[in-house]
């Protein structure tokens, strides 16, 4: 395995990392920066907005379905035009978008927390088909988001509660019981941030302050962990030719001259691993 730097771009709070399958591109954003960067493995190019964003799911080659503080809208990427599709919290001031992926369904999940983690204001949504549907609720700080391969279970965590929890989908994706524990990380404190699941059904977690990305098989046991230079790494995703390289955003806010590389966005080659391709949102 190596690690190396991707991006020599400082990000206050680099989050979303997501590899697009036709672009063979990598995206991701800093949040309190309010820009979303491309990286094409040689050039890298952002786009600013005026408001915080955090997390995509692709709609076709060029454009993407984009969280923000106050709303989910479509993004041209080759134009730069914005198409509202549906307000996000607009009623709560002091909330903002986090971690967010697209599920096997074609549905988008986003999740939201108030830009000072107050506990309990954060919820975690669903946008499928035209409808946004707030799914579960009481949440901190909104995290971990990913999805089995088969479509049969959505993983999620509340990065307060360290813990990473689990709940079952039905047949169009939704919620059909009580989440579950998936991973209990309360007795050393790794605290667990985004996080994406491999073709095996292995899910791969950024630990915020622990300057790795842990992994665990589908039946919660820690298999091993991925280490990269900088302490607060927040999400991860799968990416390249052949999905077999593992990409991680991190966060420079907070920080100082003992975390160099904090806020950079890396990337490590894992022999013998794959990841699933970044579903599709159907509008």
């Amino acid at each position: 395995m190596t690690t190396a730097i991707l991006s020599q771009t400082k990000c206050q709070l680099g989050e979303g990392p997501l590899w697009h399958p036709e672009r063979g591109t990598l995206f991701w954003f800093d949040i309190l920066s309010h820009r979303l960067f491309e990286h094409d493995g040689t050039a890298e190019r952002h786009w600013q907005f005026d408001r915080a964003v955090s997390a995509a799911g692709w709609v076709d080659r060029d454009r993407l379905l984009v969280a923000s503080e106050r709303d989910l809208f479509v993004f041209d990427l080759e134009t730069g035009a914005e198409e509202h599709i549906v307000d996000l919290e607009a009623d709560i001031p002091g909330n903002r978008s986090n971690d967010g992926r697209a599920d096997p369904f074609g549905g988008f999940w986003i999740g939201t927390m108030s830009y000072d983690a107050a506990p309990g204001a954060g919820a975690i949504y669903r946008y499928y088909r035209g409808e946004l549907r707030r799914i579960l609720s009481d949440i901190t700080i909104t995290n971990a988001i990913c999805f089995a391969p088969d479509g049969s279970t959505a993983y999620f965590a509340d990065t307060v509660t360290d813990e990473i929890r689990k709940v079952a989908l039905d047949a169009e994706g939704w919620p059909s019981g009580a989440p579950e524990r998936f991973v209990d990380l309360t007795d050393n404190g790794w605290h667990p941030d985004g996080a994406v699941v491999d073709v095996q059904g292995n899910l791969w977690n950024a630990q915020w302050g622990h300057s790795r990305v842990a992994c665990y098989a589908s039946d919660g046991t820690f298999l091993r962990a991925v280490p990269f230079p900088a302490t607060q790494i927040s999400c991860p995703c799968f990416g390249g030719p052949d999905l077999g390289r593992l990409f991680a955003t991190s966060a420079a806010v907070g920080t100082g001259a003992e975390d160099p590389q904090a806020g950079l966005t890396f990337v490590a080659d894992l022999d013998g691993l794959r990841g699933q391709a970044e579903h599709r949102v159907i509008l």
